[in-house]
């Protein structure tokens, strides 16, 4: 009869990979930071933590959320990698076109009904130009996308003669109002929005099959899933998200503007920064919206504190590149 060693101990756990010790460390440490901010924001800011404020943050974040949502859901279907996977760099164009065919509609003498089902039908129809671009001609979506925000983006100057299109109807000032407490209805318009394509992403069979085609591509092929078709579906989903950032600048900012296309850069920050705040490290969109949160925070305290809020830019540069660099080095390990 052999007997174990005499330093073994049956209760004692296996040695935990250095992996899922490092995986732990950036999912939690993100929180950690996210609390870290606050706290130091709400003594040195004042009025930082009032319910004023915090309304404040969810309606200017709501543009920028609702983008990084619809982006965050190519990211799911197409995978991680940014470059053959899910991207979509058209967002921010496809929301200044939106924008300015709801205000030119209004301009025009149609109804608050026309004018969004327009903007939502423009933002769909961009997201099924890309979808057949990248799922049925076989472009890469990063230059797929990239061809389409620039044409995009030349329509948008064309249709407004790269002025501002100024915007006033009832369901715009509805919009742009705030409650009795001084939160903004746009806050309200992001909690929701958030609310209905977690529902839809996050606990119905269509996300689990999203995300199984993101992953696990080869498996979901086998399992005879239709990964073109849900792909394009993404896309198109992420051209209705941008239609209806559309109408929330429009409602934000008193009609259309030009300049949309400087919100790219943020709302991909968001969308990548998102799976930090997931348990497994792969984009949700409930990360989504802490990571616009994050962000919306950020700047906010600078202003408060009368900082440049450019150097709100420096740090979502930053955090972006500690973020891609962890969470590659970790699959890599899990590989």
């Amino acid at each position: 009869m052999e007997f174990a060693p005499s330093g073994f101990s049956a209760a004692e756990p296996p040695p935990r990979p250095a992996g899922n010790i490092a995986a732990t460390a950036l999912r939690f440490g993100s929180l950690i930071a996210f609390a870290a901010i606050l706290i130091i924001f709400s003594l040195t800011a004042p009025y930082f933590l009032s319910i004023g404020n915090i309304g404040n943050v969810l309606g200017q974040s709501a543009i920028s959320g609702v983008l990084a949502i619809g982006l965050t859901i190519v990211l799911i279907a197409g995978g991680s990698n940014v470059v053959t996977g899910g991207i979509d760099l058209s967002l921010a164009a496809n929301m200044g076109l939106s924008a300015a065919v709801y205000a030119s509609l209004t301009q025009l003498g149609y109804g608050d009904a026309t004018a969004i089902a327009a903007a939502i039908l423009t933002g769909a129809l961009i997201g099924t130009v890309n979808a057949i671009a990248v799922v049925y001609a076989g472009i890469v979506p990063l230059l797929a996308t990239l061809a389409v925000m620039n044409v995009v983006a030349g329509l948008e100057l064309v249709l407004t003669g790269n002025t501002v299109l100024p915007a006033s109807t009832p369901f715009l000032s509805a919009l742009s109002a705030s409650d009795a407490f001084g939160i903004p209805v746009l806050a309200y318009v992001l909690l929701g929005f958030t609310a209905i394509t977690t529902a839809i992403v996050q606990y119905t069979p269509l996300g689990l099959r999203l995300y199984a085609v993101g992953e696990f591509p080869d498996a979901a092929r086998a399992a005879g899933l239709p990964l073109r078709r849900l792909l394009a579906g993404a896309f198109v989903a992420s051209g209705v998200a941008g239609g209806i950032a559309g109408i929330l600048s429009v409602s934000y900012l008193s009609g259309s503007t030009t300049g949309a296309g400087e919100m790219l850069l943020p709302v991909v920050v968001t969308a990548l920064l998102g799976s930090v705040f997931s348990r497994r490290l792969v984009p949700t969109i409930t990360g989504t919206l802490l990571s616009a949160l994050l962000v919306g925070f950020l700047v906010n305290g600078f202003q408060l504190l009368n900082i440049s809020s450019t150097l709100v830019s420096g740090v979502q540069g930053v955090l972006i590149l500690i973020v891609v660099s962890a969470t590659t080095l970790l699959r890599r390990q899990e590989a």
